[in-house]
């Protein structure tokens, strides 16, 4: 009988920008850390100045996300977290405002907590920062209202989301994802 060889689980590597606070960042760390244990927080930096969109500014997530790809090995992800305003084209929108960006699949993706509400804002900046990860390891958007991968459509739905839905779940299971809670 053939045994299949378990990959390792990929590491998720936190990088704060310097505007991010030490108590957003706890929050986010901790409720990655709550869904997968395989966590590493880095030393917060300044933004890569090509990044930067002087018109409106706001910082473009693309270039950013190119920016920490690089920086990002094998068997890494790397999570960009920000509390300044990020944009990405959307359509025929050049510099579309988003809460976070992540390729499916990607080494890298970014969120932001700039649009969100001022009431659960770190529990909001979570969410987003968790949704960005799942599009990393190809999970698509979501029709389930309380799974954290439902599409935003240009809205804040983060308050109605509590966890990934079975059939996400068993997704990133399949990638190796180390759930705490299940």
């Amino acid at each position: 009988m053939i045994q299949k060889e378990e990959k390792p689980a990929v590491t998720i590597l936190i990088q704060p920008f310097k505007d991010v606070t030490p108590e957003s960042l706890e929050t986010v760390a901790e409720g990655i850390r709550n869904v997968y244990p395989n966590v590493k927080v880095l030393e917060p930096i300044d933004f890569p100045e090509n990044t930067y969109y002087q018109e409106r500014n706001r910082y473009r997530a693309d270039s950013i996300i190119k920016f920490l790809s690089k920086r990002t090995k094998s068997g890494f992800v790397t999570i960009g977290l920000t509390s300044k305003d990020i944009s990405a084209s959307r359509g025929k929108i050049k510099d579309f405002g988003i809460m976070g960006l992540g390729y499916r699949p990607g080494k890298a993706c970014v969120a932001s907590k700039f649009r969100l509400s001022k009431k659960n804002q770190d529990e909001q900046f979570f969410k987003i920062a968790i949704h960005e990860l799942g599009h990393t390891q190809g999970l698509p958007h979501c029709p389930e209202k309380k799974c954290f991968m439902r599409d935003a459509e240009g809205k804040n739905p983060t308050d109605e989301e509590t966890d990934f839905c079975r059939k996400c779940k068993f997704f990133l299971k399949n990638k190796n994802w180390k759930f705490n809670l299940i």
